[in-house]
């Protein structure tokens, strides 16, 4: 058997053994062809076209085999495809030479089998941009935009923007490596990248989104949800050049936004959505783990926080369903109904020595300790192994309904897309862009609000939305569609919620432009690291520049083994100061000794008596702080301001603030600058003009300058306004 697939998998870093690459072939530019074959395979040959003249037949060269962004020879994917390819060679050729406008045929032989044939059309880049649309004060460089395209159908735009000496570019989502983005490169697409992010320099929640900040002020947006690639001054230092995708017709606008960075977002927010004010039980501790797998264990985890005296305002259930509806309570059995049926709590039956005995019993239970729970959710039909009973059901539902995303079958026809990530591989995706769908979807779901009581859902995984040859229910593509799939997730189930007649709490990890206004959200996977401590805070910082008020992160990290008392105990601190504060650990199939991120679990395994008088510490001030807390989210909702807010807000024109990018205000009152780097017991910050409190020892300090501050570990370098002392001392116990 040989396959070739000209999209490949969609995985926007890497390309697969039997893609055609790059997609749309670019005159100049080599165009490699792949095609994977079954152990079987000894031989393949590329038939091929030039404008319909036949050319000289090519034999492929044997190659390594690669998958969504992995080499199977020595990688793991959680997939039966890939262990498959391990059996499959990789085959390869290039051609050179492509001319702009020539159409392309082609397939590929080996013995006793031939693909069907493919085309393409060659593009090439031309000067002009004629789709380009500049909406405010244009800014574009004279002479310098031009066009991908075949003489038909424009691919992508290009062009550059000037940029100033001294001008810092921020924002662009949710970015973990830095602040300030001059002389990198990145792009805009929603992907999931499991842990290093830093390193990797790929985020869940990206946005054409830019502030410039300088001696005059301004920023932008480029208005698409398609891939934008930005080269921000990395190969011309006094340039930021913008790449896009665009739609055949070329059009691509991007507006321009002067005046301060206030103002800026301001402006930003007008256009695409502004947060919506959340309830003040938000800012209380949310704590999770995804061991905490039974009813038994989540109410052992809620007593534990009680007998050690660390208030709990949130708990997030993980690992609560089925696995494969994600609507239905592990071992609650009920009869096997119409897939498009939603279920009420009297279907199902809740075995007395089964995980969850009795879940609206523990809801009820928690919510009388004024802990609101929350519910996990994947926008996924598990199909793997083969569905039987009511996920067969639903899935049958989903495809009869037509509420699901499709992908063009080898044929033309169209068929359910399956899922090509690597978590829950070959699921079917339903189209919560579509408002009918997304409504199909959540009432299967409505019993877990209505009658559980459940506070908000977990809205996890919205990454899984690959290949630009997606189609969409309104008929539009996954070029278009699919970074905006995260956005409508969460809108769906805070739709959900408030026809519940509550609040819209959502916690994401991905989004996109729009994502602004709905919910909260945290910064994905990542190791119990200092540098993944660091790279989550300048996650936080990009995110609230590009307008997410409601945000947290997993302190400490979540992954691997628990993290040293010190980092714990640091996070611990930062974590009390910022929008979200939680604590999370991964799965570890419950062996011994266990990684959960409590901090009675973090004193037990370090042996060190500090971690819970120091967290308990932290978690009581913060318990102090929520009125703070809802009283400047209400503000900064209602003035299009981040609540968690890098320093170039107050000081756009001040360069000290960009040498120390790790510090924030926390609402108008609050200068947050944590320590970071293990073993410091110090801590240096600058402190704009003006007259500052320290928060813990009520210290007056003069601003304008660098500071330094001796920081035991039951402390963070936090420092109050003057003129908001009488009001936040007594927070601090002053």
């Amino acid at each position: 058997m040989i396959r070739h697939r000209p999209f490949g998998s969609g995985h926007p870093y890497s390309v697969d053994t039997e893609q055609r690459s790059p997609v749309d072939p670019v005159a100049g530019e080599p165009l490699v062809l792949g095609v994977r074959g079954s152990a079987s395979v000894t031989s393949v040959r590329l038939e091929w076209q030039r404008d319909g003249v036949a050319q000289p037949a090519i034999d492929l060269e044997r190659v390594a085999t690669t998958s969504r962004g992995q080499v199977v020879d020595g990688g793991h994917l959680a997939s039966a495809q890939a262990r498959l390819a391990r059996a499959a060679g990789g085959w390869r050729t290039e051609l050179d030479g492509l001319r702009r406008g020539e159409r392309l045929r082609y397939r590929f032989s080996a013995p006793a089998e031939k693909t069907r044939w493919f085309d393409a059309t060659v593009s090439g880049w031309t000067e002009g941009a004629p789709g380009l649309r500049e909406v405010g004060r244009e800014r574009a460089v004279p002479g310098s935009a031009s066009s991908l395209e075949d003489g038909v159908a424009v691919r992508r735009v290009r062009f550059a923007i000037p940029l100033a000496p001294g001008e810092r570019v921020a924002g662009l989502g949710e970015r973990f490596d830095r602040l300030d983005q001059r002389g990198t490169t990145l792009d805009s697409m929603v992907f999931e990248q499991y842990k290093n992010q830093g390193a990797e320099r790929k985020t869940y929640l990206p946005m054409p989104f830019a502030h410039v900040v300088g001696d005059s002020g301004w920023g932008f947006h480029v208005r698409t949800s398609r891939r934008v690639w930005f080269d921000v001054g990395a190969s011309t230092p006094d340039q930021f050049w913008v790449e896009a995708e665009t739609a055949p017709d070329g059009i691509l606008e991007i507006e321009f936004f002067d005046g301060s960075p206030r103002e800026v977002l301001a402006a930003f927010l007008d256009r695409v959505g502004a947060a919506e004010e959340l309830p003040a039980w938000v800012f209380r501790l949310w704590a999770s783990g995804n061991e905490w797998n039974t009813q038994a264990e989540v109410i052992r985890q809620a007593d534990a926080h009680r007998d050690h005296g660390i208030p709990v305002g949130s708990i997030v259930i993980e690992a609560w369903s089925d696995e494969s509806t994600f609507t239905t309570w592990r071992d609650a059995t009920s009869a096997v109904a119409d897939g498009a049926r939603p279920k009420k709590l009297a279907d199902f039956d809740f075995p007395a020595d089964g995980a969850w005995p009795d879940p609206k019993g523990m809801t009820d239970e928690l919510h009388r300790r004024d802990i609101r729970v929350h519910l996990w959710q994947i926008p996924l039909i598990k199909m793997r192994p083969h569905p039987k009973g009511q996920v067969a059901e639903d899935a049958a539902a989903a495809i009869r309904d037509d509420v699901l995303i499709r992908e063009p079958a080898p044929d033309g026809s169209l068929r359910p897309y399956r899922n090509r990530g690597w978590w829950f591989p070959l699921g079917l995706m339903p189209d919560l862009t579509d408002e009918r769908a997304a409504r199909w979807w959540t009432e299967k779901r409505r019993y877990l609000v209505d009658e559980i009581g459940i506070d908000g859902f977990k809205t996890d995984g919205g990454e899984h939305a690959w290949g630009r040859e997606l189609v969409y229910l309104d008929g539009r593509h996954g070029d278009e569609k699919n970074n905006t799939f995260p956005v409508h997730y969460a809108k769906a189930y805070g739709d959900l919620l408030r026809r519940a007649g509550k609040a819209p709490v959502t916690f994401s990890r991905a989004g996109f432009t729009g994502s602004q206004a709905h919910g909260a959200f945290w910064a994905g996977d990542e190791n119990s690291t200092w540098d993944a401590f660091r790279w989550s805070l300048f996650a936080g910082l990009n995110a609230a520049a590009s307008g997410i008020v409601y945000w947290g992160w997993d302190l400490a990290g979540f992954s691997g083994d628990v993290p040293t008392p010190e980092l714990y105990l640091r996070s611990a601190a930062a974590a009390t100061f910022v929008p979200i504060m939680q604590y999370h650990s991964e799965f570890n199939h419950h062996r011994t000794p266990s990684r959960d991120r409590t901090p009675w679990n973090i004193a037990e395994r370090t042996g060190d008596e500090r971690v819970i008088p120091v967290f308990r510490a932290f978690t009581e001030l913060r318990e102090r702080l929520v009125p703070y807390l809802a009283e400047e989210a209400a503000r900064a909702v209602a003035s299009r301001e981040p609540l968690m807010r890098p320093l170039f807000f107050d000081a756009p024109t001040d360069p000290q603030v960009w040498q120390h990018p790790l510090q924030w205000m926390l609402g108008d009152a609050l200068l947050v600058a944590p320590v970071t780097v293990e073993g410091e017991s110090t801590a240096t910050a600058y402190l704009p003009p003006g007259e500052w409190r320290d928060a813990f020892t009520g210290e007056r300090i003069d601003g304008g300058r660098v500071v330094e501050r001796a920081t035991p570990i039951d402390e963070a370098p936090v420092w109050v306004r003057e003129a908001d002392w009488h009001r936040m001392r007594g927070v601090f116990g002053r």
